[in-house]
């Protein structure tokens, strides 16, 4: 794992921003420094022009974030899960409730509401794990490879309700593996490499970057090399 060197972002308001980047590349230490996980060494940054260094419990209240990991209970069910993971984020009563059923309706798992975590498939519990970072209507959501794992239905459901989220006003950064995904889902992409940025811009804009390069994925191995990244 690299750490991170340098990185310069301006993310805008509203976009759907992707960062990109073999394994081991920074991509998840980024997020983590972004939402307040890890602290940086040097250099600052700022989330609706809040200076993290002075504002940091302002900032996690605007919010949200979905591990790569499943942050769930496995012995809960789903519906006693979003429960408890709402009312950290200060819901409750009515409002509370109605949000757990619109999102898992939403989401095609209402009727899966009260089956403990355990029993679920694996997007399945991708599609629990996202509405657990977004009860609160997050002005800003952070996704570390929201899709991986999953079929192909559960990944349509995640990106669909990612897609209406974002045009509701909450802002997107994402990280992920499958390119061919990134190129149609973002606005903006940054491609990471050995802790620093190599490339950013729209998928268009970084194709037409590289001669010949038909998609993302010719851009990416231009940049990054063919060689194996398997991270341990």
């Amino acid at each position: 794992m690299f750490s991170l060197n340098d990185v310069s972002l301006d993310i805008n308001e509203g976009q759907i921003f992707g960062l990109l980047g073999p394994n081991g590349a920074g991509k998840t230490t980024l997020i983590s420094m972004l939402c307040g996980l890890i602290k940086p060494t040097s250099g600052h940054f700022t989330i609706n022009n809040l200076d993290y260094s002075h504002h940091a419990a302002k900032i996690k209240k605007i919010i949200g974030v979905v591990p790569q990991e499943y942050a769930l209970y496995p012995t809960l069910t789903a519906r006693e899960n979003l429960h408890y993971f709402g009312s950290m984020y200060g819901l409750k009563g009515s409002d509370l409730k109605d949000k757990v059923i619109e999102t898992l309706d939403l989401l095609g798992l209402l009727k899966f509401a009260d089956k403990r975590i355990e029993t679920f498939s694996g997007g399945m519990k991708r599609r629990v794990n996202l509405i657990a970072g977004i009860l609160h209507n997050p002005k800003v959501l952070f996704l570390d490879e929201p899709t991986v794992g999953v079929d192909v239905q559960s990944k349509n459901a995640i990106l669909d309700y990612l897609k209406v989220l974002n045009q509701n006003g909450t802002t997107i950064i994402y990280t992920s593996h499958h390119l061919a995904e990134a190129e149609d889902f973002c606005d903006t992409i940054a491609i990471l490499d050995q802790g620093r940025i190599y490339a950013q811009g729209t998928p268009s804009t970084l194709i037409a970057s590289v001669e010949e390069a038909r998609n993302l994925e010719e851009v990416f191995i231009s940049l990054t090399g063919k060689d194996f990244r398997d991270a341990i």
